[in-house]
């Protein structure tokens, strides 16, 4: 085992350890629990052995029939439940959300030097808001600009 330079051990080293010593558990718990499953096994053909020896009338054919009239006399045995061993979970997937797709429309917008609209037109009518920008440089003298803009269409 690589420890670092510190002195103390990885977490890798520690990790490694603990894997090791719940493999262990888990062996040791499966060899517990065929123990447990033979002993039953033993016990339930004891008790048949049991019952064979009490009828003891020699009219054994097999048939079934008289075993169904036993089955209604003698209490009913309950099984001892296993222990399941626990699961793994799956690591969970991470969820991600649809995106919802938002339909976009083009238009040509005139804007003036403080950004405010002075004009807007669909995208195919551009020459249109280039005569507005023109107008508007010239009978104002001041800074004006078009730009294409994509808004949201709502309907």
């Amino acid at each position: 085992m690589a420890g670092r330079r510190g002195g103390g051990r990885s977490r890798m080293d520690l990790r490694r350890e603990a894997d090791a010593l719940e493999a262990r558990e888990r062996e040791g718990e499966e060899a517990v629990e065929t123990d447990e499953d033979e002993d039953e096994e033993e016990d339930e053909d004891e008790e048949e052995g049991e019952e064979g020896d009490a009828e003891g009338s020699g009219d054994d054919d097999g048939a079934g029939d008289d075993e169904d009239s036993d089955d209604e006399d003698a209490p009913k045995k309950k099984k001892a439940k296993k222990k399941a061993a626990p699961k793994a979970k799956a690591p969970a997937k991470k969820r991600t959300r649809a995106v919802k797709e938002v339909r976009k429309r083009a238009t040509w917008v005139v804007f003036d030097n403080a950004g405010k609209r002075a004009g807007v037109f669909p995208f195919p009518q551009k020459a249109e808001a280039e005569k507005l920008l023109a107008e508007k440089i010239e009978e104002k003298k001041t800074t004006f600009y078009i730009q294409l803009v994509k808004e949201d269409i709502t309907e």
